[in-house]
């Protein structure tokens, strides 16, 4: 079968969407070539966002491939699944432009993931997957009755059809990645990188997948929730090609960063930098000095609260006391270029303890960005604890809610985002 996987060109105008605007690997959409090949069916991996082309353009390149089944992604890579962007305009507008040139469509991402009667209805896509997609979508392409493929979702005689539980990969064997090298040549942003300016590609990899807590405003029930871990084989062989393509620095998209020191001491011996997002409490000195001498650069700790009580109502399970978070983050920013205290706003906390504690850190070097309102993603236990299990208006209550109940919003974001009904109505198949 001949298969084009899409990861569209990404605009964000009016958006809520908290995650980088820069191109990253669409890491989803690499492993998913992968296993298309190695099953023997003909793959084209179209990139807009990364090789800067218009809508137009990328839907005329999938077209004149002639394929007989188009994969577009609703989120701009596996790092932003988590905080993608809620509205679905993008890959509708691509669909749109493709106008029915592409065989039989395939959406794959959070949103279908997590409200699959709305993301057809939406895209008008025939089939989303839910869950992780790259082994999905490779047994899409090798079954032609897809009935019984568990996953999936998707219209029959106008009843809503979802065979089986959403996917979660084996990952931990997935083969190493190889991306061409004009796609490493075009990588001169290094994510959540702030210590020098880029010398040189950067590049996304995962040593893991999944996370073992369960914090109240994580977005991942339907998908990357169950924690397992890289053969540490293939990822020091993906690593190591990245290398040799002249990549200096790469990001770790893992939702949770764990202490592996077989990992880290393999690093030690490879010329390149990296970035992670972990929690602070779960690492003991010695592994943060190893972590600095491995080459790590960058670090986002989950702190979100900055009290006790704070930290309790957002269901973090840290038995560490602020203290003790605090002496962490400055031990780390001793062997890490830039450490951030990563802060939600949590009505439990007190603005002036939250402010002592922000200016004690940032007097030793650690950034502690000012508390953003908490968007509750449908995939959250933060929007099923507000309103149950998400139906198809799920992404529309969560975004009136975050507009209706916050003043101000995170650094990146518009002063005031737009609606989700009127950022798709240009090009959404409405309910």
């Amino acid at each position: 079968m001949r298969v084009a996987l899409v990861n569209p060109p990404w605009s964000y105008d009016g958006s809520i969407y908290f995650g980088c605007r820069s191109p990253h690997l669409p890491l989803e959409l690499g492993y998913g070539r992968a296993m298309l090949e190695r099953s023997g069916h003909e793959v084209l991996l179209a990139d807009g966002h990364l090789l800067g082309q218009t809508m137009q353009q990328v839907a005329d390149e999938v077209a004149a491939f002639a394929p007989e089944m188009t994969v577009i992604a609703t989120a701009p890579t596996y790092l932003f699944w988590r905080c993608a962007p809620p509205e679905l305009r993008v890959p509708a507008e691509f669909l749109r432009v493709l106008n029915g040139r592409g065989g039989l469509t395939v959406a794959v991402g959070p949103h279908g993931s997590a409200t699959p009667a709305a993301t057809l209805r939406k895209l008008g896509v025939d089939i989303v997957v839910r869950g992780e997609c790259e082994e999905v979508v490779a047994v899409l392409a090798d079954r032609e009755d897809r009935s019984g493929i568990e996953g999936i979702s998707f219209f029959k005689d106008g009843d809503l059809q979802s065979p089986g539980p959403a996917n979660a990969s084996g990952f931990a064997d997935h083969a190493p990645l190889r991306w061409p090298d004009e796609w490493i040549a075009r990588l001169g942003h290094h994510h959540h990188r702030f210590d020098r300016q880029p010398d040189g590609p950067g590049a996304e990899v995962e040593a893991s997948r999944g996370c073992p807590y369960d914090c109240s405003f994580c977005a991942k029930i339907d998908y990357r929730d169950s924690y397992r871990r890289r053969n540490l084989d293939l990822l020091l062989e993906e690593i190591d090609g990245l290398i040799a393509q002249g990549v200096t620095y790469l990001y770790f998209v893992d939702e949770i960063f764990l202490p592996q020191r077989p990992l880290l001491e393999a690093l030690v011996e490879r010329p390149v930098s990296f970035g992670v997002q972990t929690r602070i409490d779960l690492w003991k000195p010695d592994l943060i000095e190893l972590l600095g001498k491995a080459g790590c650069v960058s670090i986002e700790a989950g702190i979100e609260s900055l009290t006790r009580e704070g930290r309790e109502a957002l269901a973090k399970r840290c038995r560490l006391e602020t203290e003790d978070l605090v002496a962490l983050l400055i031990k780390a920013r001793q062997h890490v270029p830039f450490v951030q205290g990563n802060l939600i706003g949590v009505a439990e906390d007190d603005p002036a303890l939250v402010e002592y504690w922000r200016d004690h850190l940032q007097k030793h070097g650690v950034w502690a960005n000012k508390p953003v309102p908490l968007y509750p993603y449908p995939s959250s236990p933060s929007y099923r604890a507000l309103w149950g299990e998400p139906d198809d208006f799920a992404w529309e209550r969560a975004h009136d809610y975050y507009l209706t109940a916050f003043q101000g919003f995170s650094d990146i974001q518009d002063d005031k985002p737009v609606p989700l009904r009127e950022l798709e109505e240009p090009c959404c198949n409405h309910l």
